[in-house]
């Protein structure tokens, strides 16, 4: 039911910016995306899906300040550790991050990154067969390169929260990290 509330509302969200993309000053803007891609390293994820929220202020024509959130939701995979199965659960990635984005041109290719912390959710251990708590957050990094229009952008990139040594079970690392593709759609908020 929260999923369906969800589409509804970003579907609402979408088409509010449709209706109003074609009188709005594109100078600050709300952008919806999605995103998937592939954990890196494999160890104890296997691909992650999520959903994009950012509000973004264009400094210059060039250059867009703002604020980025969302979720990344990460599919645990088994794993053999020391011999051992490890059923290895699956978590999220909220983060809280500073967005900047350069524009060389008003449409065309462009690179961005988002800087801040990423708090991950789920189970409290990082596998079912495990005694040891996951981490609970650590520095979040997004940078993305990618084709923006007036509307959308589309984007190769690679987000990581960094937890240091915390959730390692024997030799497998921790890592909330991936690969992937991204889309996003921009809605104009006016001057």
């Amino acid at each position: 039911m929260k999923s369906m509330k969800k589409s509804i509302l970003a579907l609402g969200l979408i088409t509010a910016g449709l209706v109003s993309a074609q009188s709005a000053d594109m100078r600050n803007m709300l952008k919806v995306g999605a995103n998937v891609g592939l954990a890196v390293p494999a160890e104890n994820a296997s691909a992650n899906i999520g959903l994009d929220v950012a509000y973004q202020n264009l400094v210059t024509p060039g250059f867009g300040l703002g604020i980025a959130t969302g979720y990344s939701h990460f599919f645990g995979r088994e794993n053999t550790v020391n011999n051992v199965k490890v059923n290895n659960n699956d978590f999220g990635v909220v983060p809280v991050a500073a967005l900047i984005r350069v524009y060389p041109k008003q449409t065309g290719f462009y690179l961005g990154t988002d800087l801040g912390y990423g708090f991950i959710v789920g189970d409290k251990k990082v596998a079912s067969n495990s005694t040891v708590d996951r981490p609970t957050g650590g520095f979040y990094i997004k940078p993305e390169i990618g084709y923006h229009n007036r509307d959308w952008n589309f984007a190769l990139q690679y987000q990581k929260t960094f937890t240091g040594s915390t959730g390692e079970i024997g030799s497998q690392k921790y890592s909330a990290g991936a690969l992937g593709v991204g889309v996003g759609y921009n809605i104009p908020l006016g001057k």
